[in-house]
This record gives C-alpha cells, structure tokens and sequence, in this order.
C-alpha cells in the first residue's frame, strides 16, 4: 500500500508529539538509568516512546508497532512503525543537540516512509519512498564524492561495534583519509549523522550492531536525497537485516566503499 498524505501527517504529528516530551529534559533532570545491555535510558526516552503509542493507538489501532523502550505490538495490516525516541540518548544526556527521534513506517519488512527530527534545534528530515527527501519543507540532497580517498566518513564509535567489525572499518578509514590520519572520521552524531548526509555535509557512515529501530528510518531519508543505504555486503536494509549499515551519499562510489570495508575479510565479501 503506498504511502499517503495521511501517513505522511500522522508520521510528522509522531514527531510534534515526541519532541514535546523531550525538550523540557534536556540540560535538565532527565533520570538517566542503565538498561540490562548497560545503554542509558532516560525520562524523555519513555515519555516520547510512550506518546508516540498513544497516538497510534488512537489513530492507527490495526498497525504494528516496534519501540525500543517498550517493545513490539503486533499487527493486522502487514505495516508497522517503528520508533526511536532518542537515537544517541548518550548525546542527549551530555547536552549534546545531535541525538534525533527515529520514526520509520514498513511495510512488508520494507521501510516506506522516514524522518530524522532533532527537536532542540527544530531540524526535520522526511523521506517517503519514491520522493525527494525534505528537510524542514525544502529538498535534500546529498553530494558528489570524485573519490573515495578524501571523503568524509562519519561514525558514533567504533567501540560499539560488533566483534570482528573494527578491522573492516579501519581498513574504510584508511581508504577515505588517504593515509593522512589527520583527515579522520568524524565520531558522535548517531541518526543525525545521516540527515548530514543527506542534507550533502559528509560523505559515508558507517556502523555495525544498529538494531531495525536505528535504522528504518534512514533508509527512506538517504535514499529520497540521492544516496545509497545498504549492509556491509551492498544488500539493502530490511527488518532482516543483520545491523550492518552503511550509507553513502554519492552511490558512485558504493563499489569503492564496499571493497574498502572488505579488505581484511581476506575471501571478498563479508558475511553475517
């Protein structure tokens, strides 16, 4: 079923809600607690995860959904959203304005319709599959890289990796700071990170170990502003997907990025 007006309205509406709940936390008394995967979890994160359900709920009662904070609810339509309220709640805890809320609408197992909406500084991308990427009303779109050697890689940290995957993305930034380690990546930014991207101010991220809540919604962003969303073996992103991501502004150079990220696999592909 193709993405409506409706969707779309609702989709932003999600949004409104979430970052009401989350501006009165920030550089304030959020309550950050440690989950039992030891990532923070704060006041604002439930709070917006929880009226975001509400409103959907009210407005979308046969949908399903998946939240990071309060789990899966199964549907009946064969389309669920998936929601982040804090992608980088490490960000929001510091006083950092460069966490953002995540809400993805799939269908199928494949992510229709996304936005990256970073309430403190009002930013707002949405994409929807078949149309330009936007953000704050106006289009998006990323930039063309000539090389890989020179292209400005973004990642929130290699220390959330998954084991084995360290070696691939340092053999990525070798590549894209053509041996001059002052050129390196740039680390911190989470989701924000990918509306950069799209919004054509860095080049390529990548990470490994994001769940389908940190990733749906990029996938539709990126790809409506010109890039390319894919796994570490240039498969693309569904809700099967293993947490492997990659997204690259300019698709040009994809080839380029997956052969950099292969170089110490040693058998040509890097598989999960």
């Amino acid at each position: 079923m193709p993405i409506t007006a409706a969707d779309i309205q609702l989709a932003s509406r999600l949004a409104d809600a979430a970052g009401a709940a989350i501006r009165p936390y920030f550089r304030g008394q959020h309550g950050v607690e440690l989950k039992d995967d030891h990532s923070p979890v704060t006041r604002a994160d439930r709070e917006a995860e929880a009226a975001m359900r509400k409103l959907l709920d009210a407005e979308a009662p046969g949908d399903g959904v998946i939240g990071e904070e309060y789990g899966e609810k199964p549907g009946v339509t064969g389309r669920t959203w998936v929601l982040d309220p804090i992608d980088g709640t490490r960000s929001f805890t510091v006083g950092r304005a460069i966490f953002g809320t995540l809400i993805a609408l799939v269908e199928d197992g494949w992510p229709l319709l996304g936005i990256i909406d970073q309430p403190v500084q009002r930013e707002r991308w949405l994409g929807v599959a078949g149309r330009p990427t936007t953000f704050n009303g106006k289009p998006a779109r990323t930039r063309a890289c000539p090389a890989l050697a020179g292209a400005v890689l973004a990642t929130t940290s290699p220390h959330l990796f998954g084991e084995g995957d360290v070696p691939h993305y340092m053999a990525l930034v070798a590549a894209a700071s053509g041996g001059h380690v002052r050129q390196g990546p740039v680390y911190g930014g989470d989701c924000y990170n990918y509306g950069l991207l799209a919004s054509g101010h860095l080049d390529i991220v990548a990470e490994s170990g994001l769940q389908l809540y940190d990733f749906a919604a990029l996938v539709p962003v990126v790809e409506g502003a010109g890039g390319r969303m894919c796994d570490w073996n240039g498969d693309p992103l569904t809700a099967d997907s293993a947490g492997h991501v990659l997204a690259i502004g300019d698709p040009a150079r994809t080839d380029d990025v997956l052969e950099a990220i292969r170089a110490t696999a040693g058998h040509g592909s890097h598989d999960h």
